[in-house]
């Protein structure tokens, strides 16, 4: 799948994620095609597991727009969500999920636990998956090789 505007952004955000030493993990969210919020991990900068790209964004997004809820949003995001990031993604009712990479041993979605497809999931997102993967799965190649050079 060919990349877009918003996943350009994302793949940024990773590329700035991994330039701070973070997993380079990039997600934005957008609504009305407007981009609202985008950021990349912020784990180790902020001693916090729980600062994944995908919640970062979201905490950005529902603060900007006043509310805890983000329907009608869509999220972007490099690789594909946690379970932990699955279930924020839930929470906030985001309305489409696209994805670049499959990330087979730390996914939610369509790996792993398939959080979206459990009868205890409220909320499930349209997902799309494969949005530019090949640059995603570089920016993480990089990134990993570099730390075992």
């Amino acid at each position: 799948m060919k990349t877009n505007q918003f996943m350009e952004l994302a793949l940024e955000e990773a590329r700035a994620a991994g330039a701070r030493g973070e997993v380079p993990i990039g997600a934005v969210v957008v609504l009305d095609g407007i981009v609202i919020a985008s950021s990349g991990n912020r784990t180790r900068e902020l001693n916090d597991i729980t600062a994944h790209a995908e919640i970062a964004a979201i905490r950005m997004a529902c603060e900007a727009l006043g509310q805890e809820r983000l329907t009608g949003a869509d999220l972007y995001v490099t690789l594909e969500p946690c379970t932990m990031c699955a279930a924020a993604i839930s929470f906030a009712r985001i309305r489409r999920l696209y994805y670049g990479a499959e990330d087979p041993k730390g996914g939610g979605v369509d790996s792993g636990v398939r959080f979206y497809a459990q009868p205890t999931c409220h909320h499930a997102p349209e997902v799309y998956s494969g949005m530019s993967e090949v640059q995603a799965a570089e920016i993480l190649r990089g990134f990993f090789q570099g730390k075992r050079d």
